[in-house]
């Protein structure tokens, strides 16, 4: 098996068989590269500053991990941004979307309590417990939470992303990308991206059902429907 593998991976010999292997590599980034870019194109036009993005009802929150029980780095910055939105009043409503499959692992629930103590009201943070990834959560907050325009809220290097997969099912959304210093931390997110775009390619062509669908919840409009009215 081994001198098979070998064999396998021995550059050719002749010139021109090394021309071909060239050029193999060359056809197989560029494919890895496409389903990227065309995220990337399918997002860049709705990025925008907290200063400049347009008012809307709800900001949507992504989940970035845990650290013993309390937000990531990255998570905790996320929601800074998000509580300085509500703050400035260009939205009303906050859902908190993550992972929450185990009772010793719940983020969305770790979120709203950073949220609360950082000056946002309790009743204006909605939870999410089944945003296993990008797609669910953007599918989900459509079909469970009927959020149809929202401001999304997440890292520079995965916000087009999220953009196009929330366009995708169907929310109007602009985004938020927080800045950050590019680390080891930033450099990882970025290469992720990159084989996180296969995936967000056939969920923006498939569309599939999120892991957990369940049933409508009226969070969302509730909180909505008990918030002062955006400033014009």
């Amino acid at each position: 098996m081994r001198a098979r593998l070998r064999a396998w991976l021995r550059l050719p010999k002749t010139r021109r068989g090394r021309r071909r292997a060239l050029r193999l590599a060359v056809a197989v980034a560029v494919l890895a590269l496409l389903p990227a870019t065309w995220v990337r194109l399918a997002g860049d036009a709705r990025v925008r500053t907290e200063a400049d993005v347009p008012a809307e009802p709800v900001a949507v929150v992504f989940g970035a991990g845990l650290w013993q029980g309390v937000p990531s780095p990255y998570l905790a910055h996320r929601l800074d941004a998000a509580a300085r939105l509500y703050a400035a009043g260009k939205v009303r409503v906050l859902l908190v979307t993550g992972d929450n499959s185990r009772t010793s692992y719940d983020e969305p629930g770790a979120m709203r309590t950073y949220l609360t103590a950082h000056g946002v009201p309790r009743e204006r943070i909605v939870v999410d417990d089944a945003g296993f990834d990008t797609w669910d959560s953007c599918s989900r907050a459509h079909r469970i939470f009927g959020v149809d325009r929202a401001v999304l809220v997440s890292q520079g290097f995965h916000i087009r992303r999220a953009l196009a997969l929330c366009g995708a099912a169907g929310i109007d959304a602009y985004g938020v990308g927080v800045d950050e210093k590019h680390d080891l931390t930033w450099l990882a997110g970025g290469a992720r991206e990159v084989l996180a775009a296969g995936k967000a390619a056939l969920d923006l062509t498939v569309k599939p059902d999120p892991r957990f669908l369940g049933p409508h919840e009226p969070g969302v409009a509730r909180a909505l429907a008990a918030a002062p009215a955006a400033p014009r």
